[in-house]
């Protein structure tokens, strides 16, 4: 007896090479989408960053001529307490 393969696949493995083939492209592109969305993220986080630090900068000017603006103010002399 020998156990020779024969030249036609089986309807079996016909099967499961195309059940591997269509998984192996499902993959791939579920792979790309989320390459896709991890790069819409980063772009998103950088584009909010820079507004961030926009209004961080602009509240910093803003503080920063109120400071100038406003006199310091008087110091108060101090008294000595008396004795009872």
């Amino acid at each position: 007896m020998s156990a020779r393969k024969s030249a036609e696949p089986s309807p079996e493995a016909i099967a499961r090479s195309e059940r591997q083939r269509l998984a192996a492209e499902e993959g791939a592109r579920a792979i790309a989408d989320v390459e896709r969305r991890a790069v819409d993220i980063r772009k998103n986080m950088a584009r909010l960053r820079e507004l961030r630090e926009a209004k961080e900068a602009a509240e910093q000017a803003a503080d920063a001529t109120l400071r100038t603006s406003s006199p310091a103010p008087a110091s108060k002399k101090r008294t000595r307490k008396l004795p009872r």
